[in-house]
């Protein structure tokens, strides 16, 4: 909970000095759009595949953002 508790301080400070209006009204927007009750429907091939990003992070299937990056630049070229 101490870092919930740090990352609302955190945010509460960094909103208080915000001059751009355009940025407090996005946060304001967020803010809003969470808290509806609304249930997230998702499909069956949604459900599968995020079962099977679950099994890749469980196997180590993973490559960091750095390494992602430098395959899309070659791809890319």
């Amino acid at each position: 909970m101490k870092t919930l508790e740090s990352l609302r301080n955190r945010l509460v400070d960094r909103i208080m000095v915000a001059k751009n209006e355009d940025l407090l009204a996005a946060i304001e927007a967020i803010l809003n759009s969470a808290e509806t009750d609304t249930e997230l429907q998702l499909d069956s091939y949604q459900i599968e595949m995020l079962l099977l990003s679950e099994k890749d992070i469980e196997n180590g299937n993973l490559i960091s953002e750095s390494e992602l990056k430098k395959t899309d630049s070659e791809w890319m070229d």
